[in-house]
């Protein structure tokens, strides 16, 4: 059965890419306007444990490991951008990440009507600051400056009910909407990959343009929201509406990869 597609833009953003931390700050810096108007998914490389969760859905995380060479590109690529962007960044050094452990706290931050700050803090953390965000003191003690309770937030990899639930449903989200790098955006049927593409997907959405053609279509209209409305869809593409009320504002790939995609 083809999964659903959501009618609302939507940002599929990383904290690990660098990639997609541009696009966050370009988004926030240069169109405030559509920051607020689409839906906001985190993606992260999942675990073994959510993995194999993911094939038991009969789903697959749409994503191959980049080369070295690709690597050392994106170094200089990115030293780029931030240059042209008037950012400072500091290189943090990642020894064996599990990404759960800072993308999965998020929820606990949208509940608590958090979630921009949580992007916000933990962007700066990992891309400004060097920190590593991976490591769950670091989450506490970003946990504790935003005001939610730093052990829980330090633990929530190992919470159930959101690796079990949410965190699930957010990763066969991104696989049903074939997200395999970041940063990733879509409207309707359509699809924009990398920085580079983030002006087509803002003229897209400003435009009110209809999405593009495809093999299936939703049962209803899912209207705008920030991260406070995600919007999930499950293995057989059953709707799953994530917490409201959160404002914005105040915060198989085919394709061998290009500047301003990344892994």
């Amino acid at each position: 059965m083809p999964a659903k597609r959501s009618k609302a833009p939507r940002f599929y953003f990383n904290f690990r890419s660098p990639y997609s931390w541009i696009a966050y700050r370009d988004l926030m810096d240069r169109y405030p306007d559509v920051a607020q108007a689409v839906e906001w998914h985190p993606w992260w490389e999942p675990d073994a444990d959510h993995e194999r969760r993911m094939a038991e859905h009969r789903h697959h995380f749409p994503y191959a490991a980049m080369s070295r060479e690709k690597h050392l590109y994106i170094l200089q690529d990115v030293r780029r951008l931030t240059a042209d962007r008037g950012l400072a960044v500091s290189w943090p050094v990642d020894v064996d990440p599990v990404w759960e452990v800072p993308h999965l706290p998020y929820f606990l931050a949208l509940d608590a009507g958090l979630g921009p700050a949580y992007i916000e803090r933990v962007y700066r953390a990992r891309w400004l600051e060097g920190r590593d965000i991976c490591d769950r003191a670091t989450i506490a003690a970003i946990a504790e400056e935003l005001g939610l309770p730093p052990d829980r937030a330090a633990a929530a990899a190992d919470d159930e009910e959101l690796r079990g639930g949410r965190g699930l449903r957010a990763l066969l989200t991104l696989s049903d909407a074939g997200a395999f790098g970041v940063p990733f955006f879509t409207h309707g049927y359509d699809k924009f990959w990398g920085v580079d593409r983030l002006p087509a997907f803002v003229d897209s959405v400003r435009s009110g343009a209809r999405p593009g053609p495809g093999s299936g279509a939703r049962a209803r209209d899912t209207p705008p929201a920030g991260p406070s409305g995600t919007d999930f869809a499950g293995p057989s593409g059953t709707d799953f509406a994530g917490p409201s009320g959160t404002d914005f504002a105040a915060a198989r790939s085919a394709d061998p990869g290009h500047a301003g995609g990344c892994g």
